[in-house]
């Protein structure tokens, strides 16, 4: 009778010894992997590193940060498009021509005609009727996203040629209102850098603090599932595009402010150095996951690195070599991380 009782005891005595215990806190090291992005900001503290170490008197300078941040402003608008599109579990390889396009289609006599503010209209209209076009031709018209953006890549990059004859467009001396974005500074920083910021900060909210954006997460993650819970997703897939055609129309007025032209030649790769930074920042290709942040984060990974090369003086394809790299280190992160959770 006392043998079948003395484990009972010896339970109940183990538990109030368990109860008076502390209970162990966490480590600093499961602290520091609850922060959010903590392995792209030491990457870009690193590169900072180096960057003081190599170049000292250029890199840690003011006017070098306000190029960093002004390279940065027009791929970063972009980068936030790309960022909706690629969590809603597809592609866009368009935005770089549409870019090109709507600068073109803004700089041409009969719309500076009309002012600086028909020229951002114009510029911000022709981006979303572009992301329109790719958004029902992939929803409705059922193509695959790549074939339906490397078409409008194709298209606007040879409308954009065919309406400037391949010429570079002058933003004319009555429309300095778009120059001014560049060159007018508040704080010490351009105003084209605060637009940015108002983009990334809209596309933050938009993505985390709305119904569009955990439906996008949703048609990302399982399309079938999100429309046996009653999301129309094919709706949602073009209005994904045509937000991405939206951030590129914003850009083009960027890069008319930065170079004072409209021409068919901007842009160029700017979806390959946005898919990039998507990548970089950790959101996953197949769709369901990823964050603004991290977008921006890498985008400015890409910058820093590319402005390190330039102020170092190191051959231009050294560097693309460089990003390739880091692209393919990124996605075999993404990959071994996915099946540690799996």
């Amino acid at each position: 009778m006392s043998d079948s009782l003395t484990p009972a005891v010896d339970e109940q005595a183990n538990a109030r010894a368990q109860r008076g215990k502390p209970t162990p806190g966490p480590t600093m090291w499961s602290r520091l992997g609850g922060i959010p992005h903590l392995g792209l900001i030491i990457a870009l503290a690193l590169l900072a590193v180096v960057g003081m170490v190599t170049v000292p008197e250029t890199f840690a300078t003011g006017s070098n940060l306000v190029s960093v941040l002004s390279l940065a402003a027009t791929i970063g608008v972009i980068t936030v498009g790309v960022t909706f599109v690629i969590i809603g579990g597809g592609i866009d390889l368009s935005v770089g021509a549409v870019m090109a396009l709507a600068s073109v289609w803004a700089t041409t006599l009969a719309t500076q005609s009309y002012g600086p503010v028909v020229m951002v209209l114009c510029a911000v209209l022709v981006g979303t009727g572009a992301g329109l076009v790719n958004g029902l031709l992939i929803s409705y018209g059922r193509m695959v996203p790549f074939i339906a953006t490397l078409a409008m890549l194709v298209a606007a990059r040879g409308l954009a040629q065919r309406m400037s004859d391949r010429r570079t467009q002058l933003v004319q001396q009555a429309n300095q209102a778009i120059v001014d974005m560049s060159t007018t500074r508040v704080l010490g920083l351009p105003v084209l850098v605060y637009v940015f910021a108002v983009v990334v900060v809209l596309g933050w909210v938009l993505l985390n603090r709305t119904t569009f954006g955990r439906r996008t997460y949703a048609v990302g993650g399982n399309p079938e599932a999100a429309r046996l819970a009653g999301i129309d997703v094919r709706r949602h897939t073009v209005l994904l595009y045509a937000l991405s055609g939206l951030c590129c129309g914003i850009a083009a007025v960027l890069i008319m402010a930065r170079t004072t032209t409209g021409s068919s030649t901007h842009g160029d790769l700017y979806e390959l150095d946005a898919i990039a930074a998507v990548i970089i920042g950790g959101t996953l290709l197949t769709g369901g996951r990823g964050t603004i942040i991290g977008s921006i984060l890498g985008l400015l990974i890409f910058t820093v690195i590319t402005n390190l090369f330039i102020l170092n003086g190191l051959n231009t394809s050294d560097q693309l070599i460089a990003k390739g790299l880091i692209i393919v280190i990124a996605v075999l992160l993404q990959r071994r991380s996915l099946k540690s959770v799996t």
